[in-house]
């Protein structure tokens, strides 16, 4: 069984959010996630890849993607022998009394990404915070930063490309970095950009693949599930 953005549940929460809020990290890298990492992993465990309660199940993999409020997921409780795939390493401690928590580095579709990217010595633009207008809440930035957020993918990476040195934390700082974007620091939980490597979505999987080995014993199981249709 596999949970994700093509869920109904997920699709009616989508469907209320602003245009800004539609475009967020969780719903382009669930479908990452779906698209390159699963089929990548032998597993016979259920897949959860994004946050609708109170649709879960036991012996999932449950992916994190709220590392700000890793409380969202307390309702997961309710079941057993789960394992909390975190993109930050810090998020899995916050999570590991619900079941296993390991951690993963964040990873994105390079050979996508790399469409969009415009050599160093053609880019016509100097400075943007590049994210979620959440992720910017509480921070400032001087008047000639542009402000990039809130667009389909596609147009936001054509976007950030343009830049020479971009504000961006996460996923979208591993695609900056890709797309040859100076990264500049402003979160203070992620003071050092170093942090943010670029690792393609396959890579991950199979890192995945050896952690889950580790948790079930080794055990390779090539029925993965049906995707969950309720």
């Amino acid at each position: 069984m596999i949970i994700s953005v093509d869920h109904e549940a997920y699709k009616h929460k989508r469907s209320r959010l602003s245009a800004g809020g539609k475009h967020n990290g969780a719903y382009y890298y669930a479908q990452e996630i779906e698209q390159n990492i699963i089929p990548n992993v032998q597993t016979d465990r259920n897949w959860i890849l994004v946050n609708i309660p109170p649709h879960g199940a036991s012996h999932s993999i449950v992916f994190i993607h709220n590392n700000r409020q890793p409380e969202n997921y307390e309702w997961l409780k309710r079941y057993d022998d789960l394992v909390f795939v975190c993109g930050v390493e810090e998020t899995c401690e916050k999570v590991a009394h619900l079941g296993k928590a390991i951690y993963l580095p964040l990873s994105i579709d390079t050979e996508y990404i790399k469409q969009f990217a415009v050599p160093k010595k053609e880019k016509t633009k100097e400075r943007a915070y590049c994210g979620r207008p959440k992720k910017r809440l509480g921070y400032s930035f001087d008047n000639d930063v542009d402000i990039i957020e809130g667009l389909p993918r596609d147009e936001f990476l054509t976007k950030m490309a343009q830049y020479k040195e971009v504000y961006a934390v996460g996923r979208t700082a591993i695609e900056a970095k890709l797309l040859k974007c100076r990264l500049l620091p402003y979160d203070e939980r992620y003071p050092k950009v170093s942090r943010w490597k670029v690792l393609d979505n396959k890579d991950a999987a199979e890192i995945l693949q050896n952690k889950l080995n580790e948790i079930d014993g080794g055990a390779i199981i090539k029925n993965r599930g049906e995707k969950d249709e309720d």
